[in-house]
């Protein structure tokens, strides 16, 4: 079982594995530990990852990028059309308010969702980890931000499932590092708490979490969060200060060429891990545009001047994460800093300044997050066993359920809408929460944001009709309605039960019996569960409805005593239906065609990659062939066979790189073939011309060798009969006339011509002689024979020192010996059965 965990950035994405004990950052085609969130989308393929990236310049209107951006939001988004602005790929809305992405593909202009571009890049970090791993990937855990909306959450979901992943669990980024944080920390307080503040600047947004770290524990105390801070923002402000200065200067403006853009951009970034470590920098692009080449210099004051707007925004999620942690600066232990934006210097010293304290680097600012979610991946996976350690994560945002109230017949007007806070700010995840409600008709639950406005979301999330359901009774039913966050933040309502009570009549004979307890559907705490549901009472202003308080949820006390009772009551569940509508969510039919899409893309790729492939190899037996003609197969091939091949390999040549350029695989390995007739009976003269010495070598050595044993007068042939000796001799001999034969025919033929003797029979004849003469020679001895030699081979059961004089006194003494073993029992020890006496031995040793 794999156990990975993918961090899926704006520009790269990163894989890290569980094995040997540790966590390692697997490597992609290039060695590089990075791999670019980029897709090309080709006239005949798509370029994911690294084959994208460099694609890109060549295509940027084809080349979609910065997906974690599009996810999840509506088109309307002002964010988003910020975004938009940037992006050289159109981007359109679609039917539903989300966004649309259009690129040419094979040959037609294509529109694709933002959730299945996410499908398609973590379809290639899939296909790194399985290379690497060399097995299948299934089970993972996907880093996201903390501010991702249910609505994002649902989409990352869906993207996972396109690409054939199950996640055990989306985790927060800022949780995940401060889980390869704290997990390797051996020296963590146990009673008391230890506040570390982690700052994630990455490139697109800033992150900030809160954790108290204990001895085996995580607690996760506060998240905050600014979407729109991070390096890029950065290089947009290098980027609009150069496109500026090259008008002014240059009379060209690369806003209206989108390959302009993106070089400049490029640059631009660049540009600024320079200034990170030096005072200033240039920037030099040939032909950036219009065959103009640019120059440009700036110094770090001055690029922090005129970035001083984005360094104001960076004290605010730190102020608001103090807040609701409910700490202040004298309370943070260390401040850990990570991302790749972190590395302006401006940056860090706004951190410095505000927690009074030098920020660390203790983790790798890029690869920290990956590692996190892999071992958050190891904890919920059966296969690994991981260090004890708790991680107690909160909600940052508050989740409302609405409803509307239900009017008694005798009144008139509307019912109102009623609401209640199901999961504040900072609630554990995961968690689940009943409601009860009376009703008596089908009715709906609305799931909102308590604060919208700090999300900028639409304000509900999804919709649950639940019911229909009737009531024995006739009367309104007691409901009891179930709200669950999972361990991906996503809320939903789990269940409907429709709880009637019912008299049942009891008779009591025991004289006394220990209390009852009804049922009162109490969720309970489960330690030992991947999911440890939070135990939970009525949420209040939920129990009462129209002015009734809930007085009928209560436990009952039964006396028991010897006095029989008549009857009791029995809470009879019923399960009632509830159907789920998530705005914006991808639907169960259309996200089975999104699966089947990707599939046939996916087979697309490999087709063609494999068509690449063979036509390569076309390509490099024209070029290999025509060398080796002139070199090692010179000797090999006739005049009129060289000429011949030589004209056939130029005119394949020709057709590669005319007709040819673009076929299908078939008529590349046709070609192959074509190509191979002519030329593997050289390849095969040449081959076998190499080979034909060591297999004769070979077979004269197996000669030789059985040839000698069995003309040999060693003892240790001696049991073999003489007959099966001269077979023996026999074979080898034939082995032998036949190789003679063989070589001299060979001998009288040229080079160019075909063998007489190949390789492969005289390897056939080594075995077969081989076969036949080896059962002969190493036949076992047989029982030992009744002669001092032959006992004095059972000196494993002997104690030959001690009995060699005395065995070779007499002949009498050598009988003896051999009487007696024959008469002993095989089950009694040999000591028993060997005769006392001073001048032999008293015992044999056992074996």
């Amino acid at each position: 079982m794999s156990v990975v965990g993918f961090d899926v950035g704006n520009e790269s994405g990163i894989v890290a594995v569980a094995r040997q004990r540790g966590i390692d950052v697997v490597l992609n085609d290039e060695s590089k530990r990075e791999t670019p969130t980029i897709i090309c989308f080709g006239e005949k393929q798509r370029f994911i990852g690294t084959a994208g990236a460099a694609s890109s310049m060549m295509n940027p209107k084809n080349t979609i990028s910065q997906i974690k951006r599009l996810i999840g939001r509506k088109f309307s988004d002002p964010e988003l059309q910020r975004d938009i602005q940037s992006l050289p790929f159109a981007v359109t809305e679609g039917p539903d308010g989300f966004p649309l992405i259009h690129a040419r593909y094979l040959g037609e202009q294509r529109a694709f969702t933002p959730t299945q571009v996410l499908g398609m890049v973590l379809s290639n970090l899939k296909a790194i980890a399985e290379t690497n791993l060399n097995a299948a990937v299934v089970d993972c855990c996907i880093g996201i931000p903390v501010y991702f909306t249910d609505l994002q959450r649902r989409a990352v979901m869906d993207a996972a499932k396109i690409a054939g992943l199950n996640p055990l669990r989306l985790f927060h980024e800022t949780t995940a590092t401060a889980l390869a944080y704290g997990i390797y920390k051996t020296d963590l307080p146990e009673n008391d708490q230890l506040n570390v503040a982690f700052v994630d600047v990455g490139h697109a947004s800033m992150q900030v979490c809160i954790a108290g770290l204990r001895k085996g524990q995580l607690k996760v105390l506060a998240h905050s969060f600014d979407r729109s801070l991070g390096g890029r923002d950065f290089d947009e402000v290098l980027f609009k200060h150069f496109a500026a200065k090259f008008k002014e200067e240059y009379k060209i403006d690369v806003y209206q060429n989108a390959r302009a853009c993106l070089r400049l951009r490029a640059a631009c970034e660049k540009l600024k891990k320079v200034l990170s470590a030096n005072p200033e920098a240039p920037l030099n692009i040939e032909c950036l545009m219009e065959e103009k080449d640019v120059r440009g210099f700036i110094k770090r004051d001055e690029f922090e001047n005129i970035s001083v707007p984005i360094l104001e925004r960076v004290k605010g999620p730190l102020e608001k994460a103090l807040a609701d942690a409910g700490l202040s600066v004298e309370n943070i232990h260390s401040v850990e800093v990570v991302g790749s934006g972190s590395r302006v210097p401006a940056l860090i010293r706004i951190l410095t300044e505000f927690f009074g304290k030098e920020p660390r680097r203790t983790m790798n600012a890029s690869e920290c997050v990956a590692r996190g979610c892999a071992l958050q991946c190891a904890m919920l996976s059966p296969t690994f066993k991981v260090r004890e350690f708790q991680v107690h994560e909160c909600f940052p945002f508050s989740i409302a359920l609405s409803w509307k109230g239900s009017v008694p017949e005798a009144q008139g007007g509307a019912a109102e809408n009623q609401s209640t806070i199901v999961f504040p700010k900072g609630n554990p995840i995961p968690s689940i929460k009943a409601l009860t409600f009376f009703r008596s008709n089908t009715f709906s639950v609305d799931v909102m944001y308590a604060d919208a406005n700090e999300l900028q979301a639409l304000p509900k999330i999804s919709t649950y009709t639940i019911g229909p359901f009737q009531s024995t009774k006739g009367e309104r039913a007691k409901l009891k309605v179930k709200v669950r966050l999972n361990l991906h933040g996503i809320v939903s309502v789990e269940s409907a039960t429709m709880l009637e009570e019912e008299e049942v009549e009891v008779t009591v004979t025991a004289a006394k019996e220990a209390p009852a307890k009804m049922d009162t559907d109490e969720a309970k705490v489960d330690s030992s569960a991947a999911e440890n549901d939070v135990n939970m009472q009525d949420a209040p202003g939920t129990g009462a409805e129209n002015g009734v308080p809930e007085t009928e949820d209560k436990p009952v006390q039964m006396e028991t005593d010897a006095k029989a009772e008549p009857s009791k009551k029995k809470v009879k569940k019923t399960n009632v239906p509830v159907v789920e509508l998530v705005y914006g969510g991808l639907a169960t039919a259309d996200l089975q065609k999104a699966v089947e899409k990707e599939f046939e893309m996916a087979l697309q790729d490999r087709v063609m990659e494999e068509t690449k492939d063979k036509k390569n190899a076309v390509e490099a037996y024209v070029y290999d062939m025509r060398n080796k003609l002139h070199d090692k197969y010179e000797e090999f091939v006739t005049a009129g066979e060289k000429d011949e091949l030589i004209a056939k390999l130029q005119e394949v040549e020709d057709w590669l790189y005319e007709d040819g350029e673009d076929e299908t695989k078939g008529v590349y390995i046709a070609k192959l073939d074509e190509l191979k007739k002519q030329g593997d009976p050289i390849e095969e003269r040449y081959k076998e011309w190499t080979e034909r010495e060591p297999a004769s070598n070979q077979l004269n050595y197996c000669i030789n060798s059985y040839r000698e044993a069995a003309l040999s007068k060693d003892a240790k042939f001696d049991h073999i009969d003489l007959a099966e000796k001269q077979k023996v001799v026999n074979e080898c001999g034939e082995a032998e006339a036949w190789l003679r034969e063989k070589k001299q025919q060979q001998d009288g033929l040229p080079k160019h011509a075909t063998p007489a003797l190949f390789s492969a029979d005289i390897k056939r004849k080594a075995e077969a002689l081989d076969r036949f003469c080896r059962p002969i020679m190493t036949k076992p001895r047989p029982a030992p024979a009744k002669s001092l030699r032959h006992l004095r081979q059972l000196s494993p059961l002997l104690n030959h020192n001690r009995l060699s004089s005395n065995l070779n006194k007499s002949k009498k003494v050598e009988n003896k010996w051999l009487k007696k073993l024959r008469k002993a029992p095989s089950h009694l020890p040999l000591n028993l059965w060997i005769p006392k006496s001073p001048r032999q031995p008293q015992q044999l040793e056992a074996c």
